[in-house]
């Protein structure tokens, strides 16, 4: 199957994706119920109930839904579309949807329909889904409700075309079983408490939403290569591989040139994103072979979740299409670099003002210094709730692997924006401003305006220039997840701020002094998180310790913190979460962690078994034949030293790896038995995952010194470098 695989591969032919350029700009958001389809296919009384509805929350009639409706269907309809569905984003990370049909048989005949209840109410199964116990497996009933600010869309498959309505999706109890209605709570809350700092500024602020755009890496690899690859099938990763003589030492994949058959891919993938109003606009090769990235334009946080997670989807079609498979897992392969989610976060007013812009004087934009400051301090504060938004099993083979974020929580500003806190710190008010922007000179060339901060690709949230980039969020996560954390986290720092402030204007202080005086202790307390070096080196792990800063690095670890008085203070006391929804959120991922690793075990086993040990033990037999049939022939045993030293380390690994395996085997079972899941999910990491790497240690070895004629799988040099 491997042969036939990368013949399969380097056969293919590189698909054409046609279109018309000039009709690119018309293109755009064709699939989406938007604004201009809105305003043809409904009335002004329906319109006005949706745009107030998305702003405010506020309730739509139930005739004015009909009118919605009515409108959506007809549009839909003429788009070709033959069926509706909610879609909606489980606690699996993925999307779900269930289709329904628009036509209904009346008096023989099929007609048209699409009713207000349709559109507001739906009510998938909710028992099969992850509840984390707060639904009982015989209990089914759960709903999926209109979020009438992401706009409907519909999906084109091969084969037809389906109106998908977003939704948050909750328990017959109301408990949220979803990403979505969560991020809407922390996006109030978040637009109330911004809001009123902001008004100490500017009264005309009445309304501030946080901005979200996300850079979204993967790799591509052939579908036959992927199909000849259980693990990756199974898991999403290569349990198995010895590392190719080339991999990404010459650092000539980055920003290389784009083989063919792959722009194609990204060619395609951005014409049916722009149908789908996802504003794509870089791409580009990434650091490892095989790896690329994608990135759209910034848009409202809510919306900007909702394209990430329907560019996955879009992935998986479009790659079908060009005989690739998107690879999303955070570390498909061992030695090169894993993938991520840059999620680049800001706060805007309706006044068009960025919170997180800084000016050209940040000493004297109070304001500004308001906003960044207390999102420092939410940073250092909920720290380990933060970690615990981005932990997965598959995230904790990118942390701190020298690709990645380490799994120390600290942040990046800058030399700039330090010496700005600097100064702010020691002289309370300061009137010096930094120089203007250096410029780079180069003779012949335009200018080049440096930045007023760098980048640093090793900080888990680095400050940009106007804007904070999350930068530990793994490639396969929902952004939803980390952004509840980060909105609720900033949020509730904005109202301790606001009422520390206000209880110094009770005590007849100035507003800007009040506001001075609170800026600094927030920043003297939380300073400690602040780091502009090499986060990847031994002595900021040193250093960080000394600070006393967490280094919790798995995920069965780090998910304690939902259950911590951090948590309960920025999500159930702010009405986010219930406590009861917050521990099935902890018990959702740790069930999670143990069926991944569960998985990978299993694969692990199966492919020892039926894939590696059958041509060892192949290859040993015909060494020993071959020195067997060499002593006869009258060789000398010095004469096959080499061969019998060959022969025996191929033995010593193949039994090594039989016997690691059945270890890994035995503990597996030892820890399906525990009751207790955080118990079971302890097992799993310290006992079960623990063995993975010598397994696959000796499988290494066996892959590299085996006959590649007898080798099953496909090697690394295949899956990453046949094109």
């Amino acid at each position: 199957m491997r042969f036939q695989a990368i013949q399969t591969a380097q056969s293919r032919k590189i698909s054409k994706v046609k279109t018309d350029v000039s009709d690119i700009p018309s293109l755009f958001g064709s699939n989406v119920f938007g604004p201009d389809a809105m305003k043809e296919y409904m009335s002004k009384d329906a319109l006005k109930a949706v745009n107030e509805a998305a702003k405010t929350g506020s309730s739509i009639q139930r005739d004015i839904a009909q009118k919605i409706a009515d409108g959506m269907k007809q549009w839909a309809l003429e788009k070709g579309a033959t069926s509706f569905s909610h879609w909606f984003q489980p606690l699996t990370g993925l999307t779900a949807e269930k289709h329904d049909s628009f036509y209904e048989v009346w008096g023989g005949k099929a007609i048209e329909k699409f009713s207000a209840g349709s559109l507001v109410q739906q009510e998938p199964d909710a028992s099969s889904l992850p509840s984390g116990g707060l639904r009982n497996t015989f209990e089914a009933r759960g709903y999926t409700a209109w979020d009438p600010s992401s706009p409907a869309f519909i999906m084109e498959k091969a084969s037809g075309k389906t109106l998908c309505i977003p939704t948050i999706f909750v328990s017959y109890h109301g408990e949220a079983l979803d990403y979505k209605a969560p991020l809407l709570k922390t996006m109030a809350l978040l637009n109330k408490a911004a809001t009123q700092v902001c008004n100490y500024f500017d009264k005309n602020v009445n309304n501030v939403s946080a901005s979200l755009g996300i850079e979204q890496e993967y790799f591509l690899v052939d579908k036959a290569l992927y199909d000849a690859r259980p693990d990756l099938v199974m898991t999403g990763r290569t349990v198995f591989g010895h590392a190719p003589a080339r991999g990404q030492q010459m650092d000539d994949h980055y920003f290389g040139a784009i083989p063919s058959r792959v722009f194609n891919f990204m060619y395609d993938l951005e014409l049916e994103s722009m149908k789908l109003g996802i504003p794509l606009r870089t791409r580009h090769n990434e650091v490892a072979p095989g790896q690329y990235e994608c990135a759209p334009m910034f848009e409202d946080i809510n919306l900007a979740v909702d394209h990430n997670q329907l560019l996955m989807d879009l992935m998986e079609e479009v790659g079908r299409k060009h005989g690739f498979k998107s690879l999303l897992h955070e570390k498909p392969f061992a030695g090169i670099n894993g993938s991520g989610k840059h999620n680049n976060w800001s706060l805007i007013t309706n006044t068009g003002v960025n919170l997180l812009s800084p000016g050209s004087n940040p000493n004297s934009n109070l304001q500004f210094l308001t906003f960044f400051i207390n999102t420092i301090k939410a940073f250092h504060d909920s720290a380990p709730v933060l970690r615990a938004s981005i932990a997965s099993a598959s995230n904790d083979h990118r942390l701190g692997a020298n690709e990645a974020p380490p799994a120390i929580m600290s942040a990046f500003i800058g030399s700039t924006l330090t010496k700005v806190l600097n100064d702010f710190k020691t002289n309370n008010k300061t009137s010096k401003d930094p120089a203007d922007n250096e410029v780079i000179t180069i003779h012949n060339l335009p200018e080049i305006l440096k930045d007023n901060t760098d980048r640093n690709r090793t900080s888990p949230f680095a400050f940009t220039g106007n804007k904070f980039e999350f930068r530990a969020v793994g490639s396969s996560e929902n952004c939803g997840r980390p952004m509840i954390a980060l909105n609720a986290a900033v949020a509730n720092q904005l109202l301790e701020f606001k009422q520390d402030v206000d209880a110094l204007i009770a005590k007849k202080k100035k507003t800007e002094d009040a506001i001075f005086e609170v800026l600094k202790g927030y920043l003297i307390a939380s300073e400690k998180a602040l780091f502009e070096g090499n986060g990847y080196s031994e002595e900021w792990a040193e250093e960080a310790e000394k600070r006393g800063l967490e280094n919790v690095k798995n995920s069965v670890e780090s998910l304690d913190s939902y259950l911590s008085e951090i948590a309960n203070t920025i999500f159930v006391k702010n009405g986010i979460f219930t406590k009861e929804e917050l521990h099935a959120r902890y018990e959702i991922k740790l069930e999670d962690y143990i069926k991944k690793i569960q998985i990978e075990g299993r694969i692990m086993d199966e492919l020892v078994y039926t894939h590696i040990l059958p041509p060892s033990l192949q290859y040993q037999k015909t060494l020993a034949d071959t020195i067997n049939s060499m002593l006869s022939s009258g060789a000398t045993k010095a004469s096959t030293h080499g061969l019998s030293e060959l022969l025996n380390e191929i033995s010593n690994h193949t039994n090594s790896l039989k016997m690691a395996t059945d270890l890994m085997v035995n503990e597996r079972k030892l820890a399906n038995t525990i009751a207790d899941t955080k118990q079971k999910a302890h097992a799993y990491c310290n006992k079960v995952k623990a063995s993975f790497d010598e397994i696959r240690f000796h499988a290494d070895k066996l892959e590299h010194l085996i006959d590649d004629d007898l080798w099953k799988l496909p090697k690394y040099r295949e899956i990453l470098f046949v094109r």
